[in-house]
């Protein structure tokens, strides 16, 4: 399952870090593909969007479902 946030506080290649840290601390099998020019987080996953939603969250950063 594929789920896709909208990262507009994300700017640089140091947060597209952490917020993979924050994505893989949830599950470390998930596949992050992160696009910091266009500001987008595509997770590929079982667990529920929500998790990562928080995760994301507590990492600094606001998603928002795409």
């Amino acid at each position: 399952m594929s789920t896709t946030f909208t990262v507009n506080d994300m700017t640089c290649n140091h947060c597209a870090g952490v917020i993979t840290k924050a994505v893989k601390d949830v599950d470390a099998n998930a596949k992050v593909d992160i696009a910091v020019a266009d500001k987008r987080v595509v997770i590929d996953s079982s667990l529920p969007a929500q998790q990562f939603a928080e995760a994301i969250e507590e990492a600094g950063y606001t998603p928002v479902a795409a």
